[in-house]
């Protein structure tokens, strides 16, 4: 059995947590035995109740300040600890260095299999955000790559991540295995999709239709999409923007402050993923200014939908991007960033071409990738098989 350990899972929405969804159920689809592990989040069920492989979740409190995230309490679970003593599993994947991470590693330790984790996050980032101490910053980190160091093979989502962890001070060895996309529809279903998603949001012909998907935290630059929109009250347009986080409210504050309160809807968490595939569709560009991503999925999802993204040239995740060709970069600029959008509003042709180039290189589907995953994970089984083997002899 594959155990996937994350400290979120839906219905908590993020990248990482869709992600280990992802594994999950392509992992199962593709025959393999699969359990997650994961902390116990409010309006569980459903999720749990649709999913083909079990969920394992065990007692959690809230994080202060940081809804909807919570932190896992395992130890103090006697219920969980005794169902998971008596689990064996073949291999186990962390896609976190927390409590679900640790006890990901737990388990290996005590059954001598393989331990695989993932480097998704840039963790100083949050760590800053809640600790204002360097020093203590400083310590959580060497933590995190204590975790990363005593894992058998460490995962990286894109090359330029092995940067962050170097900047971190790990210095093994780190393989690359991208994230994938649970999104496709045709050329003419997207039109369709297009037209029908822009009647239902009240959008006008003329109207350029903007998009951000994402947690709503300043870390992802919202102030700097919000600030930049500012400069374009005269031109006809509408900002849509999905999620919620810990700073929704003081967005809506600055929206307001700004004088975008026509331009800019919140729609919030939108758990179903088939209409969430059809606001992708309907927007012109997706806004994606993030300096704290180190992947981007919901640039993937949305080039899967033909929808080019707009980035910033210094962040991590705009290395899957080369300007013009699948995407559009701009520097860490509001008279930068709205002059690309300026330019674009006029160019719906430029838009579409480099829309359908994005989906033909940066968005890879999950069996793909969950193929190379299975046989990554195999490769690694009989290395960690050969060298127990060895080590007994």
């Amino acid at each position: 059995m594959i155990g996937i350990f994350n400290d979120n899972f839906p219905p908590v929405l993020d990248g990482v947590g869709i992600t280990a969804q992802n594994y999950a159920h392509w992992l199962q689809e593709a025959g393999h035995d699969v359990s997650v592990i994961t902390p116990y989040a409010p309006n569980m069920q459903e999720v749990m109740a649709s999913a083909s492989y079990p969920i394992h979740r065990y007692i959690s409190i809230p994080i202060p300040f940081r809804p909807p995230y919570r932190y896992g309490l395992p130890d103090i679970d006697i219920s969980f600890r005794r169902k998971w003593s008596k689990m064996q599993f073949d291999l186990v994947h962390a896609h976190c260095p927390f409590t679900t991470g640790r006890l990901a590693r737990q388990i290996a330790k005590r059954q001598h299999i393989p331990f695989v984790a993932t480097f998704h996050s840039k963790y100083r980032q949050d760590f800053e955000h809640n600790v204002r101490s360097k020093l203590i910053v400083d310590l959580m980190v060497k933590h995190v790559i204590r975790f990363f160091e005593q894992a058998d093979e460490v995962w990286i989502p894109l090359p330029a991540v092995e940067e962050t962890l170097r900047e971190y001070g790990y210095k093994g060895h780190v393989e690359v295995v991208e994230n994938g996309n649970d999104f496709y529809a045709s050329k003419t279903q997207i039109a369709n999709m297009r037209e029908a998603m822009r009647e239902e949001l009240g959008m006008m012909p003329n109207e350029m239709m903007l998009l951000f998907v994402g947690q709503h935290i300043w870390e992802k630059n919202i102030r700097f999409i919000l600030e930049s929109l500012a400069l374009l009250k005269d031109q006809p347009f509408h900002f849509f923007m999905v999620g919620t986080g810990y700073a929704v409210h003081d967005i809506r504050m600055l929206i307001r402050e700004l004088g975008l309160s026509h331009r800019v809807t919140l729609l919030g968490n939108i758990y179903d993923r088939e209409r969430l595939k059809r606001i992708y569709a309907a927007a012109d560009l997706f806004l994606f200014p993030s300096l704290y991503d180190t992947c981007g999925l919901v640039v993937r999802e949305a080039a899967a939908m033909h929808t080019p993204s707009i980035l910033l040239r210094e962040s991590t995740a705009a290395t899957a991007i080369t300007d013009g060709i699948n995407g559009f970069l701009t520097h860490n600029d509001p008279v930068d960033f709205i002059q690309q959008i300026t330019y674009l509003m006029n160019r719906p042709e430029e838009i579409a071409r480099v829309g359908e180039k994005a989906a033909k290189t940066i968005s890879r589907s999950w069996e793909s990738v969950i193929e190379e995953v299975a046989l990554r994970y195999r490769d690694l089984q009989e290395s960690f098989r050969l060298k127990q083997g060895k080590y007994i002899g």
